[in-house]
């Protein structure tokens, strides 16, 4: 199985540390998150693994390098322009494809879970959708809305009270859930992307809120997961806490 690890970004809330170094590589309880991310797709299945990198490519690319580790790596690098969540995808999109257009999961660097990722792919595999999104019931102040049949219909800012896309309004039968960052998506899914002008930089949620996409994204939502975004001092700790406990 495919994934890819959305390794690029800056990093500037766990600054000092990114000041020289990328966010990939921080430790999370004496481990690099990439590292723990890796490791994790490897023992769900995939084996056949894409990184991204920017900020400090060559560091996240010689770090690769000196592991031993049971499956492909290749990089896709960003380094002359960041590319955002969905210039990612369209950019990796020849390490990505394949003749049968073989779903592959996304993976954010600084999220650690307990979810079955092998078994979201399989989900994906069984309904057929061009993109299933893993979401949940948890505390988020931001979240995806969701029609009857989990398809996905919006997004909530909860703090700001807005919607998008613009003008959208909920239903009464809608139902709202917290992204967990993680997501399977098909090489399919980003030609639908460039065919509909997304180029450059642009993030993923700006083409799954887009009324112009012609894809079927859905939800898939599991209860009692373990969700925590490293990508935070707090949750950082937290984090480092759980695995030298």
């Amino acid at each position: 199985m495919k994934a890819m690890i959305l390794a690029a970004g800056l990093g500037t809330r766990l600054r000092p540390f990114t000041l020289k170094h990328p966010k990939a590589l921080v430790p999370v309880g004496g481990v690099p998150m990439l590292e723990r991310v890796i490791t994790r797709l490897i023992e769900e299945g995939f084996d056949d693994i894409v990184v991204n990198v920017h900020h400090f490519a060559d560091q996240i690319k010689d770090f690769l390098n000196s592991k031993r580790l049971n499956a492909t790596i290749l990089v896709s690098d960003e380094s002359n322009m960041l590319l955002d969540t969905g210039g990612a995808l369209v950019k990796a999109l020849p390490l990505l494809d394949s003749s049968d257009d073989s779903p592959f999961l996304v993976h954010n660097v600084d999220i650690l879970s307990d979810a079955p990722l092998a078994g979201l792919v399989g989900h994906n595999m069984n309904t057929g959708a061009d993109a299933t999104l893993l979401v949940s019931d948890r505390d988020s102040s931001r979240r995806l809305v969701f029609d009857d049949d989990m398809i996905l219909s919006g997004w909530h800012d909860i703090v700001s009270d807005r919607w998008r896309p613009e003008g959208f309004r909920p239903q009464a039968d809608n139902k709202e859930f917290a992204f967990s960052g993680i997501y399977v998506a098909r090489p399919s899914m980003i030609r639908d992307m460039i065919s509909l002008g997304f180029e450059g930089k642009f993030g993923v949620m700006d083409y799954f809120l887009s009324p112009m996409r012609h894809n079927i994204v859905e939800g898939w939502c599991l209860e009692n997961v373990g969700i925590i975004d490293i990508g935070k001092p707090a949750t950082l700790s937290q984090a480092n806490l759980s695995f030298l406990s």
